[in-house]
């Protein structure tokens, strides 16, 4: 099965646990492209990355949680990649029965992401607008994994047992 990641991190040099889990990837020999990176005018290449797509069986989408969602160009790939009649529409089967996934890092703690806790809602529920779109397009939605604590709270350790289990999750 061939599995691209796609990262969407407006500022992977600062990053410490996204910049973790993509040298991981890539020394894994996983398929990563970094958005930001590719994309510094925040021009998409439409077609290229709809092409893209249909090279893989399974797409990884991998982000940081920004004020409860994705940065804004991962927003805006999904509103300009998969689009009528490519990801949904009477001739849009192009990306139906691909596998979806969802990697995030949080920097908050996972006891904040309940009901009981300081956001009210659990990440999954945060998470419900990707997995809406994961169904909507066709696609199997293959869960998501999670990296809480990134900031001032989790230990190196820590990190280094959350990339290793990012790894096996991809």
């Amino acid at each position: 099965m061939r599995t691209l990641v796609m990262i969407a991190h407006p500022n992977m040099e600062q990053s410490i646990v996204n910049r973790m889990w993509k040298d991981a990837l890539i020394h894994e020999a996983v398929d990563v492209v970094d958005l930001y990176k590719q994309y510094p005018d925040s021009q998409l290449d439409v077609s290229t990355e709809q092409a893209r797509l249909l090279n893989y069986d399974a797409i990884v989408f991998q982000f940081p949680l920004y004020w409860y969602s994705s940065p804004p160009l991962l927003k805006q790939y999904l509103d300009e990649v998969l689009l009528f009649n490519y990801a949904y529409g009477p001739k849009g089967t192009k990306l139906q029965n691909k596998k979806f996934a969802i990697a995030t890092t949080v920097g908050s703690l996972e006891a904040d992401y309940s009901e009981e806790g300081s956001n009210h809602y659990t990440l999954e529920t945060l998470l419900s607008p990707f997995i809406a779109t994961f169904n909507y397009i066709g696609a199997h939605y293959q869960g998501y994994f999670a990296q809480y604590g990134t900031v001032n709270h989790a230990t190196t350790a820590e990190l280094a047992e959350g990339t290793k289990r990012y790894v096996e999750f991809v």
